[in-house]
């Protein structure tokens, strides 16, 4: 990895633009404890003491690797990591996101996309924060001893520690590219950190990465977390498409809302893992928040179990949740809207192999911008292990396409108003049933052969601008 780094003249570019002068430093340069760094995130030690204990015979020749004759001590780099300040780390942010626009991942395609339903393509990024928790020691209190200081006290403060346990956080916000699975940037706050000013970090990362690919931002897609389902915090996202969980339950009793839910659903969705059956709505240009941001909403709703449910809110044994999004309905439906938030699940399991891996929120320092270097070298070394596994084994990056993409109608269709009298399905197979066997019913359901009903379970545009209705039955009336 060091000989990569050589290669494409990583750490020359490290020495030149990464500028940091302080005293009691002697003949060292910040490439030298970025080098230690690397050495770390590489080695999978736990610890910066046991790294130490492990590199000590091999020092010279570990240091030659990166250019440089003389291993810091470990004292001296505390002293340098808590020394740091911004700028140093911006310049070192600036040349991580350099180098990982300067080369693609495979020669075929760069980036990875998802292809929606009519073409269109897209490239993902998942966006939400992670924390680490630590644990401090109750310290004696009484008027004859000083005010108590801790080192954390700069990195740390209280707040959500979720399953974690301590007393204090550190939160942090990072970016993947959903396709490639590389980081794109992390910007760490104390307690539960800044979130909206990491948005807008994380943000002007994922800009950056599409100029270099020469991408617009319209190209983009961002997955957000349910904190960011406000009307406040999706003001902040103009120009990007997105889709994220919302909060702003008070949009229920919305007029449009309350009319919508009071009509068939648009789907039924069901995921693989789970029992619950949701009914979608579709509910275009609802304005959201105090701020009025004009937004699509699809609701999801269920009956509520004997358990509280983890999401969403209930109101009268009905349990709803919202999702937020500004993608067109031609191009996503609303099932689709729900399984592309879903599948926010497989950015879990990337931030579970860069914790096994690498494990960036462990503390390397007491200061914050000595633990944000630690974090962004942790981030590229993780780059360069996919760059360079893509080299020995090329594998084309995945393309996620919801459903075959829809041939647009040649023929200029006639100018109508509404829909015109149904058509009934004609039979898949001669002896089956037809349309024609169902009755429709003066309450708009229908009643099959056996006498039982069948209701609207999903309502379908064509691409001919006509609007297919799937009655389907219950269960319970299908048994014998």
């Amino acid at each position: 990895m060091a000989a990569h780094l050589r290669r494409h003249d990583v750490l020359t570019k490290i020495s030149e633009r990464v500028r940091f002068a302080r005293r009691r430093f002697g003949r060292y340069e910040v490439i030298d404890f970025l080098a230690v760094l690397f050495g770390y995130a590489i080695s999978g030690e736990r610890t910066l003491e046991a790294f130490y204990e492990e590199l000590q015979p091999f020092a010279v020749p570990f240091m030659a690797l990166f250019e440089r004759d003389r291993l810091p001590a470990r004292s001296t780099l505390a002293r340098f990591l808590a020394a740091l300040t911004e700028e140093p780390v911006e310049a070192l942010r600036t040349l991580f996101l350099d180098d990982l626009e300067s080369r693609p991942l495979t020669n075929e395609r760069q980036t990875g996309n998802l292809v929606d339903r009519t073409g269109g393509e897209w490239i993902v990024f998942d966006l939400d924060g992670t924390r680490e928790a630590a644990r401090q020691r109750a310290l004696p209190q009484a008027e004859e001893l000083p005010l108590p200081f801790r080192r954390l006290d700069d990195l740390c403060a209280a707040g959500y520690t979720g399953r974690k346990r301590g007393q204090v956080v550190r939160t942090r916000t990072v970016i993947s590219q959903a396709h490639s699975f590389n980081w794109l940037g992390s910007f760490g706050n104390r307690g539960n950190g800044r979130y909206r000013m990491e948005l807008c970090q994380g943000l002007s990362a994922i800009g950056r990465y599409l100029t270099a690919h020469q991408f617009p931002a319209a190209y983009a897609l961002l997955r957000l977390d349910g904190q960011y389902g406000t009307g406040a915090v999706l003001s902040d996202l103009a120009g990007f498409a997105f889709v994220t969980r919302g909060k702003e339950y008070t949009i229920l009793d919305h007029p449009l809302i309350q009319a919508r839910l009071h009509l068939p659903p648009d789907q039924s969705q069901q995921r693989p893992e789970s029992q619950v059956v949701r009914s979608l709505y579709d509910c275009p240009d609802v304005p959201v928040g105090s701020e009025g941001v004009p937004c699509r909403v699809v609701i999801a709703t269920h009956p509520a179990s004997n358990k509280k449910s983890p999401v969403g809110v209930t109101r009268a044994g009905i349990v709803y949740e919202l999702f937020f999004t500004n993608l067109p309905q031609q191009a996503f439906t609303t099932s689709d809207v729900v399984e592309l938030y879903l599948h926010r699940g497989a950015f879990e399991p990337a931030l579970a192999d860069e914790d096994q891996e690498i494990d960036p929120d462990r503390w390397c320092s007491h200061t914050a911008c000595g633990q944000e270097a630690w974090c962004i070298v942790s981030q590229w070394v993780w780059n360069l292990r996919l760059e360079l596994g893509h080299q020995l084994e090329p594998t084309p990056l995945r393309t996620t396409e919801f459903a075959p993409a829809q041939a647009e109608a040649n023929a200029q269709q006639p100018v109508t108003c509404g829909y015109g009298k149904p058509t009934v399905a004609a039979p898949w197979k001669a002896g089956r049933f037809s349309g024609q066997d169902f009755a429709l019913q003066p309450d708009g359901t229908l009643r099959c052969p056996a006498n039982q009903t069948l209701s609207a379970h999903e309502r379908r545009k064509e691409a001919d601008g006509s609007l297919r209705m799937v009655y389907a039955a219950s269960i319970r009336s299908c048994r014998p």
